[in-house]
């Protein structure tokens, strides 16, 4: 079956003036991916986003030319297509972390850009109204900021909302760092992680250099999330340096409850791991963040790191020893497309898609209502490194999932929401969504590929022991019940009987 695929590939010019991009793009079969190739030329002064602009389930180029006129680019049959991609000109902030995520849960993808207005910086949200971007209320950093790190979106506190992260330097050397949280539609920032102590030493983040070194990255200061604990919120993996110049490296911020007034709003807050022993012994770590190396959905560690005079980067992989035998589903959202028509009754499959999300709702084991969810690939520039699937915690709660939905990006102009509910998914799951035809929800189809956990061997062994003692015990009551049958006949044949005189 042939599949569509897309492979771009960027060339940045290391020189301060805009960069030229070129595009490559391939279509055809998987075996041969040099067929049909169509070559885009574009000046962008900034790496593009990958969304799904006009919601036929085919990855478009979105981004802003040396103009500062967002532009997007798009297939039509087999002919490249650049429109302006909204009504009104964005400048946009260089590191830019633009998302392609739904932020008002109506199941369809919305735009968030981060922007420059003036000498300050902003950010846009466009909401997908009818399948056409519609620019809401921007909104503004936090006050008293120096430095601004990428933003993230995730849904923090599990209300089934995505939040917006925010990493900041409170001054220009980021010797005082913190994480702020916005709620979608609120214009407050929460502060949800400020102590960088450790004991005597003072963490904090890696500020981006204007002019990177050769053979450095340019890296801006991010998150990198994901539920290395499956516990139902999602955690992070950060850069740190010590603020005394002796080094930096990667640590885990993991998600627990607030302990302290500034954060009792949101209810959640980071908590760095100041001992965790694999990641501090890894110097010089440049980038950190999740994988699920082994396919049974737990997320491992992937750390990028550079020691001091030596050359090139070195890439460790730390394998996740959580011993907790908590619960999961992981989701995949494909195309639903083949290159050409399929043929026969051949259903197609496609490959991962930026825009999907994903929601669930069930019930924890004391009786309260559950629900978190996520994007699929939002974001796709200056090293997100995003997962092409989404895993969802369900903590320790071994029950089926009451409603799992699922929803796709529309096409311009459309007005239905293309949106998908699959009830009773069993825990430790892998669920694979082929939203096939992409206009009649109720048509897509769902394959489900279970994962055992540690207490379903356990079960086993449990019942295998009781049935064991249960024969044991059966086996001695049938020899009791012999031996008294053997005692009766010896008895009776000892026995005098006075009819025989």
């Amino acid at each position: 079956m042939e599949i569509l695929r897309w492979m771009c590939f960027l060339q940045f010019s290391s020189r301060p003036r805009p960069p030229r991009t070129q595009w490559l793009l391939y279509s055809g079969e998987t075996t041969k991916p040099w067929m049909n190739k169509l070559t885009l030329i574009k000046t962008f002064v900034d790496q593009p986003l990958i969304m799904d602009f006009n919601g036929d389930m085919i990855p478009d180029i979105f981004g802003v030319s040396a103009d500062f006129s967002t532009e997007v680019c798009y297939l039509t049959g087999r002919n490249a297509v650049w429109q302006a991609a909204l009504s009104s000109p964005v400048k946009i902030r260089i590191l830019h972390s633009n998302a392609f995520i739904d932020l008002n849960k109506d199941f369809t993808a919305d735009l968030f850009l981060t922007t420059q207005v003036g000498n300050g910086l902003g950010f846009e949200t466009w909401i997908n109204k009818d399948g056409n971007f519609t620019k809401t209320q921007p909104g503004s950093i936090p006050e008293n900021v120096k430095k601004v790190g990428q933003s993230s979106f995730v849904d923090f506190n599990g209300d089934g909302f995505q939040d917006h992260l925010l990493p900041v330097c409170l001054d220009d050397a980021c010797h005082r760092s913190a994480i702020y949280l916005s709620k979608p539609g609120e214009p407050e920032w929460v502060p949800v992680l400020t102590d960088f102590q450790r004991r005597e030493t003072l963490w904090g983040f890696v500020p981006p250099q204007t002019t990177p070194p050769a053979g450095e990255l340019h890296n801006a200061i991010a998150l990198h999330l994901g539920d290395y604990n499956m516990d139902g919120f999602p955690d992070a993996l950060v850069i740190l340096r010590n603020t005394s110049g002796s080094g930096q490296q990667a640590f885990l911020l993991e998600n627990v409850p607030c302990d302290n007034a500034s954060c009792r709003d949101v209810g959640r807050m980071f908590r760095v791991h100041w001992d965790q022993s694999d990641l501090g012994a890894i110097p010089g770590a440049a980038v950190a963040t999740f994988f699920d190396i082994y396919e049974d959905g737990i997320l491992d560690m992937i750390v990028l790191s550079k020691e001091e005079g030596k050359e090139g980067f070195a890439i460790h992989a730390l394998k996740n020893n959580f011993e907790a035998d908590a619960y999961f589903v992981k989701v995949i959202v494909l195309s639903g497309l083949c290159s050409n028509d399929c043929p026969g009754n051949v259903k197609p499959f496609g490959v991962n898609q930026p825009g999907p999300y994903v929601s669930y709702t069930t019930v924890d084991s004391n009786g309260y209502l559950k629900n978190a969810s996520a994007g699929q690939l939002s974001q796709s520039a200056h090293l997100s490194l995003q997962l092409p699937y989404t895993v969802l915690g369900l903590g320790r709660s071994a029950n089926f999932l009451d409603h799992l939905y699922v929803g796709i990006p529309r096409p311009l102009g459309d007005k239905d929401v293309r949106k998908q509910e699959w009830t009773a998914i069993i825990p430790n799951s892998q669920l694979i969504v082929i939203p096939y035809p992409h206009n009649e929800p109720r048509s897509w189809s769902a394959k489900l590929y279970l994962t055992p956990s540690n207490i379903v061997l356990l079960t086993a062994i449990a019942l295998s022991g009781v049935c064991v003692f249960i024969l044991v015990i059966i086996g001695i009551l049938h020899w009791q019940e012999k031996k008294a049958d053997d005692r009766e006949k010896r008895q009776e044949a000892h026995r005098f009987h006075f009819d025989a005189m």
